[in-house]
This record gives C-alpha cells, sequence and structure tokens, in this order.
C-alpha cells in the first residue's frame, strides 16, 4: 500500500510553533538544535511533518533524551588531568573526570552523558572489563561510547560495534566535538558581532528555552546570589545573565539599572564558552573588550570576572559575573567564591526542571 503524503500533513515553522504553542522563534531553536526532525525545500525553507509533533506532543517521543552537552572520561588518575586540559578549549561540552568505575557507573547512570570514553591504553583489566559492560548494556543508547588506546582488545570487545576506537585523545576529543555539533544549520553571530559561538549553539538556545527562566520576574534564590557575589568579591556590579540570540538579559542584577544589553556588549560570550572562572583584569587594554561600548563609553567597566550556570543537560545557558570599574585581580580563592556561587545557580536551575517534570508527571498520570 503507498501512503501519500498531504499538504496538511507538512508542517511550516510558523504551523510547527502554533501547534506546539510556543513562539516561532523558539520552534526554530528546535528545528535548528536537530530536537525536531526536519528538512529542507529545494528553496531552503524548513519543513516537519505533523506526525513527529503530536508524537512530541503525545511524549510518544519521550525515550529519547533530550540533548547532553556532558562527557565522562574514565581513566587512571595521572591521566585523567590530561584529559582535562585536553578537553579545556571544547566549548560544546563540560567533563567529568572519574578514576573510580562505581562512581562513574552512577554518573553515567544518572547523567545520561553524550559521551563516556574509557582509557584502557594501560591495559588495566578493571576498565577494560567496565568497557566490556557498557558495551552491551542496551540501556545506553542514548549515549556515545568511546575507547581510546585499545586497538589490540577492539576485536575482543563484545558488542564491540557499539564502541568508537581511538588511538589518541585527541582523536576521540575532535570526534565527540563534531558529534555535539548541531544537526541544522549552525548558529552564527550577528553581522559585525565579534563574539565565539559554540558548535551546538542551537541547542544550547533551546535549553535556555527550555530553563522557562527567561524574561521572569525577580526571584530571591538567584538575588541572594548576586547579592552574596557582590558583597563577598567586593564589587559594585553582580548579575546573573542570560544568553538569547541577540540580547543579555539579566534573570538578576546588583548595581546596575539596565534590564538587558544587546548580546554583542556581553563579556559573558566568553565566560560559557569556558569550563571554570573566565577574568579580565583590564578590560580596556584587552583586544577583545576594547572597543565594547560599554568599555570605551559609559560606564567605563574595567574588570570582568564570570562562571557558566549550566542545566540538567550540562549546557551553559548563562552566566554568574561580577564587574568593577577599576582593573582589579581574584585571588584563588576569590575564583572558588565564584564557581561555587554559579554551582548554586546551577542548582536552582536544575531544580526548577525538575519541579516541571513531577508538575508534568502528575498532569499526565490518569486520575482514578
Amino acid at each position: 500500500m503507498v501512503v501519500r503524503m498531504t499538504t496538511k500533513d507538512i508542517l511550516t515553522t510558523a504551523d510547527t510553533a502554533k501547534l506546539l504553542g510556543v513562539s516561532i522563534r523558539t520552534a526554530q531553536l528546535l528545528i535548528e538544535g536537530g530536537s525536531v526532525p526536519s528538512w529542507k525545500t529545494p528553496g531552503g525553507h524548513r519543513r516537519v511533518y505533523r506526525t513527529d509533533i503530536e508524537a512530541l506532543i503525545e511524549g510518544r517521543g519521550s525515550e529519547k533524551p533530550l540533548p547532553s552537552a556532558t562527557v565522562i572520561v574514565v581513566a587512571a588518575t595521572e591521566r585523567l588531568e590530561d584529559y582535562r586540559r585536553k578537553f579545556e578549549p571544547v566549548a560544546e561540552c563540560g567533563v567529568q573526570g572519574f578514576d573510580d568505575l562505581h562512581a562513574a557507573l552512577f554518573a553515567i547512570a544518572s547523567d545520561r552523558p553524550h559521551a563516556v570514553v574509557i582509557d584502557v591504553a594501560d591495559g588495566d583489566p578493571a576498565r577494560i572489563a567496565f568497557l566490556q559492560r557498557l558495551a552491551v548494556n542496551s540501556s545506553l543508547g542514548h549515549s556515545r561510547i568511546c575507547a581510546v588506546g585499545a586497538g589490540r582488545q577492539a576485536s575482543h570487545v563484545e558488542g564491540s560495534n557499539r564502541v568508537d576506537f581511538f588511538d589518541l585523545p585527541e582523536e576521540v576529543i575532535a570526534a565527540i566535538r563534531q558529534s555535539l555539533a548541531d544537526a541544522g544549520e549552525p548558529i552564527l553571530p550577528a553581522a559585525g558581532a565579534a563574539f565565539p559561538i559554540a558548535l551546538n549553539e542551537g541547542q544550547r538556545l533551546v535549553a535556555l528555552e527550555r530553563a522557562g527562566l527567561l524574561d521572569t520576574a525577580p526571584e530571591e534564590a538567584f538575588d541572594r546570589l548576586t547579592w552574596l557575589a557582590a558583597q563577598t568579591l567586593n564589587a559594585p556590579i553582580a548579575l546573573i545573565t542570560m544568553l538569547t540570540p541577540t540580547r543579555q538579559w539579566f534573570k538578576s542584577r546588583v548595581g546596575l539599572t539596565l534590564p538587558e544589553t544587546p548580546r554583542s556588549w556581553a563579556f559573558c560570550n566568553y565566560t560559557i564558552m569556558q569550563k571554570d572562572v573566565f577574568m579580565v583584569e583590564d578590560l580596556a587594554n584587552d583586544a577583545r573588550f576594547s572597543e565594547n561600548p560599554a568599555v570605551a563609553g559609559e560606564p567605563g567597566f574595567r574588570f570582568y570576572a564570570g562562571s557558566p550556570i549550566l542545566d540538567s543537560e550540562g549546557f551553559p545557558i548563562g552566566s554568574l559575573c561580577v564587574i568593577d570599574y577599576t582593573c582589579r585581580t581574584m585571588s584563588e580563592r576569590d575564583e572558588q567564591v565564584l564557581s561555587s556561587l554559579a554551582a548554586l545557580a546551577s542548582a536552582e536551575v536544575r531544580l526548577r526542571a525538575t519541579e516541571r517534570e513531577l508538575r508534568e508527571a502528575v498532569r499526565k498520570t490518569p486520575r482514578a
């Protein structure tokens, strides 16, 4: 039997937005980030099958997990630092390293990472057995499993078709970065915007929309964190920022009246590309920021330090930062304080996501 598709079965981006009950921009982000399957017409327009959207609404596609920006590395203690250093420039993911196999297994089960990297170059039998265990675990279909230095063991790993084998850490890192890239068209900075963009920016923007915080009212939980940052770090300005395609919006702010700025002004564009604290001691003498309107003109910012805020899937939806009008630096303790406060902000974001999931589960539960 031949099934014929009609025009009613094929949706435009606007149709998709209407059916999902979201803005057209949100629908674009879902499509561009690969969360909604789509294809391009000869004229370059995105189209979506109605059945895919209906399945998304009804939850039939719930078996497919949300995209993740987390990578878990399992290696000997002396090798973990080398992996962290090599992953440092990779903006598309966050990395968790484990030398304890039980702790690694717990993290894999709870975090549902994009990829698991297992270093068996030293021939450690426990790690090779761990690789074998993951390779035959059908519940890990959402995670890419990679083995480094396992060339000679490859043919002996049951379920090896589920494992990607690499000789060197650099090779697996390059492959993972490429696999993290957006499924649709790459998101690029606006014309003339001189700030970096990760390969999975589309997925990050979907994560930002999913967080449900954009353009919401002030909340005490977040305001406490900016107040603590300003007081503890002796900074006149402290912000919790969220980065949309065009705006830097402030969920919480101390010492600044503006509710938002153009994204091109945001120092936090660089923070969300980092793993830890991003700091600039003298903005006016840094080529990346010297022409920034907030540096070259009023209010004349001179110092910035920020740490990324991550959602449940590891995407950096924004940052917690402090700004000063004078050049300065921060001690190692100060950086730890800023990182810890950003981690608390991340926990608040994740808590709200869990609460929404529980409410949705209750709503879908049949009543007796």
